[in-house]
């Protein structure tokens, strides 16, 4: 399927409203309520699982620029990076997370501007692409999030 720059924007701007509508009605104690997750895995607090998407849509805004990875991040698998993630997140106070959530979706709106149009329409891709501005984003927001929250979804 062929994407356009409006569509992709769109999503992503919707996704970035869900998710941004949700953690400003955050209460203190809410960043510390541990998600769902995997045995083995690191235990993710609320804070976690936003750390987590926004780091991805950083690493998405990245590839589109055609940067590399940090060189921290270079070599490791999708489980390292997010240990990693967690690692470098999880002490952190929430509005650190808050601010650094505002600033990549605002570093992803300017990515999707500065690319031509043609670079979005000049191959197939698959029809989520590129997932981790919405898809990803809107998996983690209700299995994660909103369910250490206790909302239906």
């Amino acid at each position: 399927m062929r994407h356009t720059r409006g569509g992709v924007a769109r999503r992503a701007r919707r996704e970035f409203e869900q998710l941004d509508r949700l953690v400003t009605g955050l209460h203190p104690a809410d960043w510390n309520r541990l998600v769902p997750r995997p045995e083995g895995k690191d235990p993710w607090t609320v804070k976690d699982a936003l750390a987590h998407i926004i780091y991805w849509k950083e690493h998405t805004a990245r590839v589109i620029r055609g940067e590399r990875r940090p060189l921290e991040l270079r070599g490791l698998d999708v489980n390292d990076s997010n240990h990693l993630i967690y690692r470098r997140w999880h002490d952190r106070r929430p509005g650190e997370v808050v601010q650094w959530h505002r600033a990549v979706h605002a570093d992803v709106v300017r990515t999707l501007a500065e690319k031509p149009a043609e670079w979005f329409t000049r191959r197939d891709r698959g029809p989520s692409w590129p997932g981790d501005l919405d898809g990803h984003s809107a998996h983690h927001r209700l299995k994660d999030i909103e369910a250490a929250l206790g909302r239906a979804h």
